[in-house]
């Protein structure tokens, strides 16, 4: 056994600000992490997004979103902030996932993601499941886990990528056929036994933090769970426990203390530790604001080639003149948009690619026309309002699949936000048509793309179609995304202080179900996209 590693630090509230003076590790650890130096440097911050089971956690004050996608994509379509990454290691039972959620409830950001390594464990042989059935195999062993699986799926998050996140049955000691899609967040909190034992993983994490235990209460912990939740009996656990844990602990995990930036005694008892923690990671945070970046992005440029607006011939300045004016009924309201609706998705069609193709008449003569080329046309609406568009397109689209997006906008913020997400299987090939009612900023435009393009949608192969935008939303759009194709009926210049086109629609999804809009609405809080 290792002898105890030196605090090299100041304890600061109840927490230790550690340095690197322990160098009594065993060698078996050398190829899990390198060798800390006297001095450390700065560390640069990373990126990652994901999101993570359950998509809400209730606290005492309020309901943090943890699952979905922020909206941190700058003028250029790129990623424009970068996510924080917390580590949380130490030993099993020590009260990592409780103070994850501690330190959750405290950062108050709108959206966190707490990810565990227990999703990560490998699938176990065949002899293996049969020696976990008995209690022999270790599950405390770096072994044990799937570090390759981990580290491809952060880098691909740090890419701005949805990932898909395996889940384990610790009852079967297996994985379940189903895995979880997992999308961005402002801090993503990684827990695990050998959070710190691998060198490419120890790169991903702005801030490591050790959870330090008692053994006896982490004994105590672990028989609780393992009987109440695991389905074991106490036996086995025990038996698991002296055979496995505790070895494994004092060989593998107590020594990656030294690695870590703050130790947490007592875990979840230690609040003022935790209120350091948070106080640290706002201080690492920038604050983003996505609509202020894509408010000043080339106002003053010409209308972008890629934008195709419906020919305003008196027919179509009549119907805008009805559902704009705020005196016409519900009724009428209903009547032309759905008349405009199917006239703009018609012109939109004919962006479609199509190729040569002789058929022959009843007259028996040949015809030469055209046929669609694509393999097929998916439907994408962003509710609410977007899905009022939906019969319009199966009306002239035989068979179209259609799938919904929700995003809405952060009241706090401003900020749109990805709160459901439903898209048929095999997107990629397809030519998608995303359907909004109004666009006046473009940001959660921009979000949807994104989420089009992390399911593989090729850029070229999206359509926007919208009744009514404002100049911005144009402008950021095609600036982000210049092979998206932006139609609609028409473009107004202005856009107020408040996100409201000018002079505009009004709230189109309330004008449409007969709900009314707050006294503080924005076009963009009927669909609460933008």
């Amino acid at each position: 056994m290792s002898s105890p590693p030196t605090y090299a630090g100041v304890r600061i509230s109840g927490c230790w600000a550690l340095g690197a003076e322990d160098a009594s590790v065993p060698e078996s650890l050398d190829r899990l992490y390198p060798p800390v130096a006297p001095t450390r440097p700065p560390r640069k911050r990373t990126t990652s997004q994901c999101k993570s089971e359950p998509p809400l956690l209730r606290t005492s004050k309020r309901t943090i979103y943890t699952a979905g996608r922020p909206p941190w994509y700058n003028e250029h379509g790129a990623q424009s902030k970068e996510a924080f990454v917390i580590g949380l290691g130490g030993g099993s039972a020590s009260g990592k996932t409780t103070v994850a959620r501690m330190i959750i409830e405290a950062l108050d950001v709108p959206w966190v993601v707490l990810l565990s390594m227990d999703s990560f464990y490998k699938v176990l042989t065949k002899q293996q499941q049969e020696q976990a059935a008995h209690n022999d195999f270790n599950f405390d062993h770096p072994d044990a886990f799937d570090f390759d699986l981990i580290i491809a799926t952060l880098k691909k998050l740090k890419q701005g990528k949805s990932v898909k996140i395996p889940i384990y049955d610790f009852t079967t000691h297996s994985r379940k056929k189903e895995w979880k899609t997992l999308y961005g967040a402002n801090v993503i909190i990684f827990e695990g036994i050998m959070a710190f034992a691998d060198k490419e993983l120890l790169k991903l994490l702005d801030l490591k933090i050790f959870v330090d235990t008692d053994s006896d209460i982490r004994l105590v912990r672990r028989l609780r769970r393992d009987i109440s939740e695991r389905g074991r009996d106490i036996e086995g656990v025990i038996k698991q426990y002296n055979k496995f844990v505790k070895p494994a602990f004092d060989q593998y995990i107590q020594p990656t203390l030294r690695l870590a930036d703050i130790v947490v005694p007592r875990g979840s008892g230690n609040t003022v530790a935790i209120d350091l923690i948070v106080q640290h990671v706002h201080s690492q945070l920038e604050e983003v604001r996505a609509a202020a970046a894509l408010a000043s992005a080339h106002q003053c440029h010409p209308l972008p080639r890629t934008l195709s607006v419906l020919k305003s011939t008196p027919q179509v300045r009549g119907m805008h003149t009805i559902i704009r004016n705020k005196e016409t009924s519900r009724d009428e309201f209903i009547f032309y948009s759905k008349r405009l609706m199917r006239l703009l998705i018609e012109h939109a069609l004919s962006f479609l690619p199509f190729q040569s193709c002789t058929v022959q008449t009843p007259q028996g003569q040949d015809y030469e026309g055209r046929t669609f080329s694509g393999k097929q046309i998916t439907g994408v609406s962003i509710l609410r309002a977007g899905e009022t568009m939906e019969p319009a397109l199966r009306a002239v689209c035989k068979d179209v699949r259609i799938g919904t997006i929700l995003i809405q906008t952060n009241c706090y913020t401003g900020e749109p936000e990805l709160h459901y997400l439903r898209l048929p299987k095999d997107i990629s090939e397809d030519h998608v048509i995303l359907m909004d009612c109004t666009v006046s900023t473009g940001a959660a435009a921009m979000m949807a793309v994104r989420v089009l393009l992390d399911h593989d949608v090729p850029e070229d192969k999206i359509f926007l179609l919208s009744l009514l935008m404002a100049e911005m939303g144009v402008h950021s759009v095609a600036y982000a995304f210049p092979q998206v194709k932006i139609i609609t009926t028409a473009v107004d210049k202005k856009v107020n202080d408040l996100f409201r086109i000018i002079p505009g629609i009004g709230n189109f999804g309330d004008r449409y179900f007969g709900t009314d809009a707050p006294p503080d609405w924005s076009d963009d809080e009927d669909t609460l996209s933008t």
